[in-house]
């Protein structure tokens, strides 16, 4: 079974590329982008992360920035 990376599940709860990247405020270009480079940026990893309302979360998104952060929602 292949697991799909974090990037390709939000693409999934989105719908499209292109929906992902109106929920973030991202061109789907650089959707598209990210998804084959298999790295988001910090700054798209919150983007999305606002996006889908926290369905996929940044630590997911970009771990070697993120992990480990606490934050309000995750410590209440």
């Amino acid at each position: 079974m292949i697991t799909k990376s974090p990037i390709e599940q939000a693409i999934d709860l989105a719908g499209s590329e292109a929906k992902l990247g109106a929920l973030s405020g991202y061109s789907q270009v650089a959707i598209n982008k990210a998804k084959r480079c298999g790295k988001v940026s910090p700054r798209m990893a919150l983007a999305i992360e606002c996006g889908l309302n926290r369905r996929i979360t940044r630590q997911q998104l970009c771990p070697e920035i993120f992990e480990g952060l606490v934050t309000s929602e995750s410590a209440a």
